[in-house]
């Protein structure tokens, strides 16, 4: 069975720089990758997120010699992690996991490819007023429901679900079908930040399961 025409699923980062060898890598984080396979079989409407940095992106720590990897600093448009260099535009770390099968994708929403700003959510960069049409695209489709899966938890996937909870979808967290950095706290704390805002969350069985259930 598959979900209802209006609604669908954003897979966040799932990207050789988040995965055992890559630059960024978050820990165990292709242990979902079959989950989120077995999950978009049970979707029509598909959307990929793609972390695409220029090498001078400004979150980059490399780019700051005074600093060291996960120091914050104070941008323009607030705090901002500096974080390893990652997912640049045209490498192998950038490239989707080899394991990720999910030919019926419809759209690939690349983010960050702004030199001067971050961008977590797949909806809006990190100043939040800059736009990546995402959310249009989907209300022209007439889809208010969405779920999200991917990496890592704490970061583009909980700032995707807080942007799509406040543009006004409904929307859930598949919770084993995401892996966290957990820096310093930051998996709780984006949990408590999710639910306030009214992101459910739901496990895969809950989806795998509910055409048995009808």
């Amino acid at each position: 069975m598959s979900q209802s025409e209006r609604s669908a699923l954003i897979v966040v980062d799932v990207q050789n720089g988040f995965t055992s060898g890559g630059n960024l890598a978050v820990a165990h984080a292709e242990q979902i990758i079959p989950t989120i396979n077995q999950l978009a079989q049970h979707f029509d409407n598909i959307i990929l997120t793609q972390d695409w940095h220029p090498e001078n992106h400004i979150s980059f720590v490399e780019n700051h010699p005074d600093h060291q990897a996960y120091d914050m600093i104070q941008l323009d448009y607030g705090m901002q992690v500096l974080w390893p260099s990652h997912c640049v535009q045209g490498t192998r770390d950038a490239e989707f996991h080899p394991d990720l099968d999910i030919p019926t994708a419809q759209m690939i929403i690349r983010k960050g490819f702004h030199s001067h700003i971050d961008s977590y959510s797949a909806f809006m960069e990190a100043d939040h007023k800059t736009t990546t049409g995402l959310a249009g695209y989907l209300k022209e489709r007439g889809i208010d429901t969405v779920y999200i899966v991917g990496i890592a938890t704490d970061f583009c996937v909980a700032w995707t679900a807080m942007d799509a909870a406040k543009l006004g979808f409904k929307t859930f967290v598949i919770s084993d079908a995401t892996k966290a950095i957990d820096l310093q706290g930051s998996l709780q704390h984006a949990w408590q930040e999710m639910l306030a805002v009214g992101v459910k969350r739901v496990v895969a069985n809950q989806i795998l399961n509910a055409e048995k259930q009808q």
